[in-house]
């Protein structure tokens, strides 16, 4: 993934009713979801829906797959594993282990509250 992928992709993503249908995508699977089926899910009308999905597909983050009438929308999981493996690359330069799960939690000093401050 480059640059422009990255950006085209997050911008996908920005949007709140865009990323709620993309996390309905990736929650379903392989197997996908209709239209009618992510509208009833997301509470959004069929053609605000389909203009969403146009664009998530337009990034490269959703498959169309036509199915007779219907036409079902699959996560690209591969495009949103590269979206993150770009974000995290050179992650905290030649140390990974700062960028563990917790790691700024870890090496941040102790916080002290304002009611114990200046007691003592």
């Amino acid at each position: 993934m480059n640059s422009d992928d990255a950006v085209t992709a997050l911008a996908a993503l920005a949007q709140e009713a865009r990323l709620a249908l993309f996390r309905l995508l990736v929650q379903a699977g392989e197997q996908g979801m209709t239209v009618g089926a992510l509208a009833s899910s997301a509470g959004l009308a069929m053609n605000k829906t389909s203009f969403h999905l146009r664009t998530l597909a337009h990034a490269n983050l959703v498959q169309v797959l036509p199915e007779g009438r219907f036409v079902r929308y699959v996560a690209r999981f591969d495009r949103m594993h590269a979206l993150r493996d770009y974000l995290g690359e050179n992650c905290c330069g030649s140390n990974p282990q700062a960028c563990a799960p917790g790691a700024a939690q870890r090496d941040a000093p102790p916080q002290t509250s304002t009611a114990t401050r200046g007691q003592g």
